[in-house]
């Protein structure tokens, strides 16, 4: 223990799950609210998964944030939008999008997965 009224640091593993729930949580609203989100889907011929994946964006994002008092919460999370954001990378391979529109599936798909390795290693 420490004593009290101490501050405990904040570790880098409970920054990036911030950052990342706090990313899905804004991803998701836009992904169940924005026409331009919309518009994506339909070129990606997966306009019938938008509301499905802004739904799993949101959980997860809600998810990781209850992890970092909950770890089960956490695995559960980090992994399935490690797992969602590798089908993102797919899709964007898929219909040919560059290195730009990919770079942001793709690093959320790294972080997630740094975020699952991480957790399980402190349990």
């Amino acid at each position: 223990g420490s004593a009290p009224g101490r501050v405990q640091p904040v570790s880098v593993l409970s920054i990036l799950t911030v950052f990342s729930g706090a990313t899905f949580l804004g991803y998701g609203v836009l992904c169940l609210t924005s026409p331009s989100m919309e518009r994506e889907f339909t070129r990606f011929g997966l306009a019938n998964l938008r509301v499905v994946t802004g739904s799993l964006e949101l959980l997860g994002g809600v998810g990781l944030l209850v992890g970092l008092r909950w770890p089960p919460a956490l695995w559960l999370s980090s992994g399935g939008l490690a797992l969602l954001m590798l089908c993102g990378v797919g899709v964007r391979i898929s219909v040919s999008d560059g290195l730009v529109l990919t770079l942001p599936a793709l690093v959320l798909m790294l972080l997630n997965g740094y975020i699952l390795m991480a957790a399980l290693k402190s349990a």
